[in-house]
């Protein structure tokens, strides 16, 4: 398996554009970026393959950093750690990895397979779990249909390891992994279940990081042609703006392994005399506008600088920031039943029933 070559201009394209999708979290994407080019500088290279060209029996890591995405721009992960979670996977399988893609495509969690794939030398697939980022290990789409939720490992940088070898549920993967990254310092790389070529094709989310460098190309063309960023984005994706205005406040928590808060917004433009305020656990979850529900998840909310079109996410955005809320449509396997389960906003303890921006 190989694929073709990603260009140094692709990481860069993608560490937007996976911002972009990261809905708020996935962490801060400058950081995993920083070290994509320090290594393509030492010459290391990665290739992106699709996952039509994997075969049944495969074997695929799937790899994630976890924790509070504030902490993580305190302290740093780098990119041997990360690969360090795919070995020990090996090691504990003692089943060799033919390929690599991430969990989610969200912010720094888009580029970090990369980051792994560069040190092992194998090829990226261009597929993830969640289409975007969201905070919990039983929010993928590998989840809703039933995979096997062990083995994980979690690896600190400090040399700190841990298997996690057997848990019953992908909420009880989620509780025990988040645990022990709460004792790591609410900061790790992991490497998540194992997956086969067959259970990749039929329940990963396909071209993601193609979508994602997509995305960031066309924020960074808008930028050097100094047109508007955020129209080039609602030219390729199917989205829909949903608010402007200026950011008034920000409360913010470290709590369980998470970044929680609140985000409040004062109307410009045509949204002048309105207020907005934004749930966020590491994700933007549910937006309400004068009081009233808004956009809620699996909708992607994506809040946008208005200038530049580059995502702020939940550990950036700072008061006095004028941003643009746009909303993104999820993928299909997150709006049935089961989906809505995982990731609807009473799996975050909304009381809401879900209701599609896309629906009005």
């Amino acid at each position: 398996m190989s694929g073709r070559e990603i260009t140094a201009d692709d990481i860069e394209s993608l560490a937007v554009g996976a911002w972009v999708l990261g809905t708020g979290g996935g962490g801060n994407p400058y950081l995993a970026l920083l070290n994509m080019r320090a290594l393509y500088k030492e010459g290391y290279r990665v290739n992106l393959m699709p996952a039509s060209d994997l075969v049944d029996d495969a074997w695929i890591a799937t790899v994630a950093g976890m924790g509070a995405p504030l902490v993580g721009m305190e302290r740093l992960n780098d990119s041997k750690t990360i690969a360090r979670a795919v070995r020990l996977m090996e090691e504990h399988t003692r089943r060799k990895f033919d390929g690599i893609m991430g969990m989610e495509i969200g912010g720094g969690n888009g580029v970090r397979p990369l980051m792994a794939a560069a040190h092992t030398g194998l090829p990226v697939i261009d597929t993830d779990t969640m289409g975007r980022a969201y905070p919990e290990a039983q929010m993928t789409s590998v989840a809703v249909g039933g995979l096997t939720p062990y083995p994980l490992t979690v690896v600190d940088v400090r040399g700190l390891e841990s298997i996690v070898d057997k848990v019953p549920t992908w909420k009880w993967a989620e509780r025990v992994a988040r645990k022990i990254v709460v004792e790591y310092g609410s900061t790790s790389s992991t490497c998540q279940p194992p997956r086969t070529g067959a259970e990749v094709k039929k329940w990963g989310i396909h071209g993601t990081t193609t979508k994602a460098i997509k995305i960031g190309k066309a924020v960074r063309e808008a930028q050097r042609s100094h047109s508007d960023p955020i129209e080039a984005i609602l030219a390729i994706e199917p989205g829909k703006v949903l608010y402007r205005g200026k950011v008034m406040d920000v409360e913010r928590r470290v709590t369980e392994g998470y970044l929680r808060g609140i985000a409040r917004f004062d109307g410009l433009d045509d949204c002048r005399g309105s207020k907005l305020e934004i749930n966020f656990q590491n994700e933007w979850i549910v937006a309400r506008r004068d009081g009233e529900a808004l956009a809620m998840s699996p909708d992607l909310i994506c809040v946008l600088d208005a200038d530049t079109g580059e995502a702020v996410g939940s550990e950036t955005i700072r008061y006095g920031q004028r941003v643009t809320v746009i909303a993104l449509p999820p993928y299909p396997v997150f709006l049935t039943p089961k989906g809505l389960e995982h990731v609807g906003p009473r799996a975050f303890g909304y009381d809401l029933d879900y209701r599609s921006v896309f629906s009005s």
